[in-house]
């Protein structure tokens, strides 16, 4: 595939989005698919739901431009439809949370059929390890589990539009530099939706992605992911993937820690989010977004620089990883009783300079 086809399925993809993003703005307005404020909401005035819809539609204009072909991809259109469908059922129904579980699962059932699965790891001093049949359970959860935890950063105008973007693009990177043809068209659709979508879903946002949006870049995050990342056989191989999508697979698991230390119901909301600690402490809606894409950046670069990393320089790289997952855990009180020492300490030495 050449650099100049890649860049016409760009830029087709993303003035596609610059053209369905008003549209569905006006559809969701005229029908009444909107997300009103409330306690937990601080939105302004009624904001469209159903942005998903705005990036998928291009997607699937970019990916005929593009005319992808894999043994898989039917199996993967499958499950994106159901993801979609659950999707667009929530933001208009609100969908039980279990009834939208049963779905992520069949979904991931479904690409796991197709022959899609993590079978084997590249760790250190171990070199490949073959799981075995843990390879399908492992395949499940983490379908499962990145689509939700997208769906679960979605809560700052721009937060999981431009975290995503952000982490295609680092798959973007690694794709090339492995030849995986694939993975670097599909990344190029997602990049160029994605950024278009944002100029209409950054702070002050006028349409939110929903979550038909939130779903579907979740879910595809994790397949795309499967599809290149899990392929490589450089050391830390499974490593990879989630340090790449840190912020979202972390910021899940602390919430998922926090309410079982406070005897919390898993499913039950609060505010206690990276994105929500963050706002609280004075930030501001842009400068916590931003700060977060930042973070995401990081971890961005750092999953890029594994992929050619010496097992020394990877054991360096997972000390600095392992830092700032420390300070998350800090600011998201799942250390410590909720005390923050570290965070404190950082703060005394930016008051002292």
């Amino acid at each position: 595939m050449s650099y100049t086809s890649i860049i016409i399925g760009f830029v087709l993809t993303f003035l596609l989005t610059l053209i369905t993003t008003p549209l569905i703005i006006y559809i969701a307005k005229k029908l009444g698919y909107v997300d009103r404020p409330n306690d937990r909401k601080k939105h302004n005035g009624d904001i469209p739901l159903l942005g998903g819809l705005a990036i998928i539609i291009p997607i699937i204009g970019g990916l005929l431009y593009f005319q992808p072909e894999h043994y898989s991809l039917l199996a993967i259109s499958i499950g994106a439809v159901l993801i979609i469908a659950s999707g667009i059922a929530d933001d208009i129904l609100n969908l039980k949370p279990v009834t939208k579980l049963l779905v992520q699962v069949t979904a991931a059932v479904v690409v796991l059929s197709s022959g899609i699965m993590i079978e084997k790891v590249t760790v250190p001093f171990l070199g490949s390890v073959d799981i075995g049949l843990f390879g399908y359970v492992l395949t499940v959860l983490w379908i499962v589990g990145i689509t939700n935890a997208m769906n679960l950063i979605d809560g700052l105008d721009g937060l999981a539009t431009g975290t995503a973007g952000i982490a295609f693009v680092s798959v973007f990177v690694m794709a090339v530099g492995d030849g995986a043809i694939l993975v670097v068209t599909l990344s190029t659709v997602f990049i160029a939706a994605l950024s278009a979508f944002l100029i209409f879903n950054f702070y002050p946002a006028k349409i939110f992605l929903g979550d038909t949006g939130s779903l579907f870049i979740g879910y595809s995050l994790a397949v795309i992911s499967m599809l290149g990342l899990f392929k490589n056989v450089t050391v830390f191989t499974f490593i990879v993937p989630i340090v790449l999508l840190t912020i979202p697979i972390f910021d899940t698991l602390f919430a998922i820690v926090r309410r079982a230390m406070n005897k919390q119901h898993i499913m039950t909301a609060d505010r206690m989010h990276i994105h929500y600690v963050l706002l609280e402490m004075g930030l501001g809606h842009r400068k916590t977004v931003l700060l977060i894409y930042l973070f995401s950046a990081f971890f961005g670069l750092t999953a890029i620089v594994f992929t050619n990393a010496t097992t020394i320089l990877s054991l360096f790289i997972m000390m600095g990883v392992l830092i700032v997952l420390h300070i998350l855990a800090e600011l998201t009180g799942v250390v410590y009783n909720g005390k923050q020492p570290v965070v404190n300490s950082i703060k005394r030495l930016f008051q002292y300079k």
